[in-house]
Parts: structure tokens; C-alpha cells; sequence
């Protein structure tokens, strides 16, 4: 009885403990929001992005001419030259000025660097659209993960204490058995340690409903003290198309899809790209200028605005050829750098392919086992269902004796957690194949 007693102030003060905490009631896709918004890699992919736009954006910007303006203004103060009919005279002075200048360029050639590296900014800005979105998946995918896994917990912790409710009714049964002579002590003994293992059993299970429940509000970090509470998800009558297709077509649906295959396509891509741009400068190039100065100085009398707009404006304009003969190999270390990327991120995405593959493999085959489990669980549990009735009433009517009667018990409970961890793994399996193929959305599940 003691144990009994120190069982039940452990069990009451776990759920006193977690129904003190502040709950929210969420459902999965309020739980996929609040994950995405929080998720730290994903904030820091968005702000890159910023980045990548400024990029594309520069390289397009780059095909017209760049316009640099300027002014100066100071003082000089010892010898000063001046010409004065013909003569060089030398002076100490102070002379005053301001200067203007505006500077026009624009390149006419380059070996095709700017549209090379417009090309190649449009598809680094690409792939990172596409990491954004397989990161957005991925925090819906461990979202989901830690989402389901709470729902279980909750039904298996209700598995427990129906099964606990149900020994102490029996308790109760075998006590009075015993009153009338129908059933020994050592009967009633045992079914008292059962109904003490059952309320530890269930202690354990509500323990483990409340660690995955801080996990998953550290997932969504959410305020201190805070739990969340999902929804409970329809799982009864769960049917997936995906099984209907075969293995060739789920690998090609996952190799057209997947946000991460379509990153790694478009960095190859743009290092392609950028190869032809380091290439480009080993060619001549060629860009036409124009420049405007003008100054005032207060050697000349006359007023600023006719000196430094009308008496001393020049202006001059051309083309300025430029032919790379010897730059100490600059050029060709950068062309063979850029190659080595390239080569790098062409095996990158070999890699990755042959991960997609055994992905899709093995969410395939593990998606069958799932189903099958999930039949043999069920049939499972239907049979135990009967059992544990007709040795219940055996037992009632004394034919059979205690360890059969808690044989069934037991059957029954393990035949239930089965059924529940196998719909609830059927369920999950659909996420990782949806995940695998790399059409997980929240309105999918």
C-alpha cells in the first residue's frame, strides 16, 4: 500500500506540474507558421537573399554607364606660376580654387563579361530561392515530426491510464472474490503489484508526453513557461496516392521537385557562368569615356560663374582599348579557379542525386512496411480485444487463473500501443515521402 500511495503523489504532482504551465492550442499549420517564422537558419537564408537580389540587380545595372561626378576646393599659399604675355612669372601667393569634374564610362567590349555575369547572378538568385524553400520544408518536416509525436505520446499516456482504471476495477473484483471465497489471497496480492506497476507505467508515459512537449515548444520557441497543445489529427480512414505510383515515377517526381536538386542545378549553372567571366578577361577590352572639369581660381578677376562655366570648361571623350599582355597570371589563376568550382559543384550535385535516389528508395519501401504494419497491428488488436474478454470471463467464472487473466491484460494494452505508433508511423511516413519527393506543404497534410 505504500508504493501504491508513493506512486499515486508522483503521478498527481506530474500533472499538476504540467497543467500549471501556460498552454496554447495550436494546430499543425499554426504550428508550421510559428516553426518557420522562428527558425533561425530560415531568418538567415532570407536576409542572404537580400543579398543575392542586390547582386542580380548591380549586374543588370552594369550594362549602362557609370557616371562619377566630383568637386574640390582649397587654398594654396606659397610660389605660384603664372604665364603673363609669354613670360613664366614666380610668385608667393595664396590662391584660392574650386574644381568640378564629371567622369562618363561605359564598355563597349569585354569578352562578354556582363551578360555572363548577369546570367550567373540570375541563377545564384535562383538557388536561393530554392534553399529557402527546401528550408521551409525542412521545419515543416521536423515540425511535423515533433507535432505527431506528442499526439502519440497523449494516446498512448490514455492507453495507460485506461488500462490503469480498468486493473483497479479488477482489483476491486478479485477483493471481493476473495471476501466470498472465490479467489486467494495471493490473487488479490498480485493484482495490487500490477495496479502499482501500471501507475508507475503511466507516470513514465506522462513523463514522456511532457519532455516531447518542451521539445517541441523549444522547436517553436515559444514564451518561458509556455506549452503548446496541438489538435488532434484525422489519422482513421488515412489514404495516400502515392503508393498507387510506382518507384521509376516517384524518382522522377522527386528529381523535378526537389528544392534542393533544382539549388545545386542552378549554382552548376551559375559557376558555368561565372568560368565564362573569368575567361572573358583575357580578351582586350574596349570602353568609350567622356570627361567634363572646370575650375575657378582667384587669380583671374573675373566673376566664378563665367570662369568656372564658361572661360574654363573642357571636355573630352574616346575610346580607351585595353589588352591584358602579361598580369603575372592573375587572369589565368582566376579562369582556373573558377574551374575548380565548377568541377566541385558538378559533384555536389552527383551527390545529391544519388541521395535523392536511395531516398525515395527507402521512403518507398519503408511506406509498404508502414501499411502492412498497420493491417497486422489492427488485426492484432481485434484479436487481443477477444481474448482478453473471453479469459476475463473465464477467469470471473474461475476456470482460468491470474497469470492468464493478466497475460490478456497485457496482450490487449501492447496490442493497442501497437495499433496507435502504427497509424501514427503510416501517417508520418507520408510526410517523409512527401519531404523525399519534395512536395511537402502544409495544405498536403
Amino acid at each position: 500500500m505504500k508504493k501504491l500511495l508513493i506512486s499515486g503523489i508522483a503521478l498527481f504532482a506530474a500533472i499538476f506540474g504540467i497543467q500549471a504551465q501556460d498552454t496554447i492550442p495550436l494546430t499543425f499549420e499554426e504550428a508550421v507558421r510559428i516553426g518557420v517564422n522562428q527558425n533561425l537558419n530560415f531568418q538567415i537564408l532570407n536576409n542572404q537573399q537580400e543579398v543575392l537580389r542586390a547582386e542580380k540587380l548591380n549586374a543588370k545595372l552594369s550594362h549602362l554607364p557609370r557616371v562619377v561626378m566630383g568637386s574640390n576646393g582649397g587654398r594654396n599659399i606659397g610660389q605660384q606660376f603664372q604665364q603673363v604675355e609669354g613670360e613664366l612669372i614666380v610668385s608667393n601667393e595664396i590662391q584660392d580654387y574650386v574644381t568640378g569634374n564629371i567622369d562618363v564610362s561605359m564598355p563597349i567590349f569585354n569578352g562578354t563579361r556582363r551578360i555572363n555575369q548577369t546570367l550567373a547572378s540570375k541563377h545564384f538568385e535562383e538557388a536561393g530561392k530554392n534553399e529557402i524553400q527546401r528550408a521551409k520544408e525542412e521545419v515543416m518536416f521536423n515540425v511535423a515530426q515533433q507535432y505527431l509525436q506528442v499526439l502519440l505520446d497523449e494516446q498512448l499516456y490514455n492507453i495507460a491510464l485506461e488500462n490503469l482504471e480498468n486493473q483497479k476495477k479488477q482489483l476491486e473484483q478479485i477483493d471481493g472474490f476473495v471476501d466470498a471465497g472465490l479467489r486467494t489471497l495471493a490473487d488479490l496480492y498480485n493484482q495490487q503489484s500490477e495496479v502499482a506497476r501500471l501507475e508507475t507505467v503511466a507516470l513514465d508515459a506522462r513523463i514522456q508526453w511532457e519532455t516531447d512537449l518542451w521539445t517541441l515548444a523549444e522547436t517553436l520557441q515559444l514564451d518561458n513557461n509556455t506549452l503548446p497543445q496541438p489538435v488532434s489529427v484525422d489519422i482513421e480512414d488515412f489514404r495516400s496516392e502515392l503508393l498507387a505510383l510506382t518507384y521509376p515515377e516517384l524518382y522522377d517526381l522527386a528529381f523535378v521537385n526537389r528544392k534542393d536538386l533544382l539549388q545545386q542545378q542552378s549554382l552548376e549553372e551559375g559557376n558555368r557562368k561565372m568560368l565564362a567571366v573569368s575567361r572573358s578577361m583575357l580578351y582586350p577590352q574596349l570602353n568609350a569615356f567622356f570627361n567634363y572639369s572646370t575650375f575657378s581660381t582667384s587669380f583671374d578677376q573675373r566673376p566664378f560663374r563665367e570662369q568656372f562655366f564658361t572661360i574654363y570648361p573642357q571636355r573630352s571623350f574616346g575610346l580607351r582599348l585595353n589588352i591584358p599582355v602579361f598580369t603575372n597570371f592573375d587572369n589565368r589563376t582566376e579562369v582556373t579557379r573558377s574551374k575548380v568550382e565548377l568541377r566541385n559543384q558538378n559533384l555536389r550535385k552527383q551527390a545529391l542525386e544519388r541521395q535523392i535516389a536511395q531516398e525515395v528508395k527507402l521512403g518507398y519501401e519503408n511506406f509498404r512496411v508502414a501499411v502492412r504494419r498497420e493491417e497486422a497491428t489492427q488485426v492484432q488488436l481485434k484479436a487481443a480485444v477477444e481474448a482478453q474478454k473471453a479469459i476475463s470471463e473465464r477467469f470471473r467464472l474461475g476456470v482460468s487463473n491470474f497469470v492468464d487473466l493478466a497475460q490478456a491484460n497485457q496482450q490487449l494494452v501492447t496490442a493497442q500501443s501497437d495499433y496507435a505508433q502504427a497509424q501514427y508511423t503510416l501517417y508520418f511516413q507520408e510526410i517523409i515521402m512527401q519531404y523525399a519527393l519534395g512536395i511537402l506543404e502544409v495544405d498536403s497534410l
